[in-house]
């Protein structure tokens, strides 16, 4: 007779099937490195202690926090919008609209939780023609660890 397997080790066991490559260094192909790296060098990046400057002296402009909805709601740099990666191109057109048309200058400085993400984000909004964009290069944790300003959703 067959014994069943709790749900939650039958979700760890599936997660580790089908998400091998997602996330975890190594694992990712060298050509998604390479990737971020062309998208780093086409875009203006900014490390953590430049980014605090910026935050500290409110000149970053829309704060995005290109991550998926359910990572900001777990906790985020206050003053952040949520617009996820994989709706970006799509969805920040409704934050930037001045006087009826977008405003391609709209400053802004993107984040996620590596810098991996918000540099691509970064450069697909450069190719749609936004001008004054930043993507934050830097862990998250590091950012909590250093006690910086961070909501905890609780």
């Amino acid at each position: 007779m067959r014994k069943n397997l709790p749900l939650s080790m039958m979700l760890l066991i599936s997660a580790a099937l089908l998400l091998p490559g997602l996330g975890f260094g190594a694992d990712i192909p060298a050509s998604v490195g390479q990737l971020v790296t062309n998208a780093k060098k086409a875009v203006k990046t900014v490390n953590m202690a430049e980014f605090k400057a910026m935050y500290d002296k409110k000149d970053t402009g829309l704060l995005v926090d290109v991550r998926d909805p359910d990572e900001y709601a777990s906790g985020h740099i206050p003053g952040a919008v949520n617009v996820s990666r994989g709706t970006l191109e799509f969805k920040i057109w409704r934050l930037i609209v001045v006087t009826e048309k977008p405003d391609l200058n709209t400053k802004m400085a993107l984040y996620c939780g590596s810098g991996w993400r918000c540099a691509l984000a970064a450069k697909s909004l450069k190719d749609l023609g936004f001008t004054r964009v930043t993507a934050v290069n830097m862990q998250l944790a590091d950012w909590k660890k250093a006690g910086f300003p961070f909501e905890e959703n609780k």
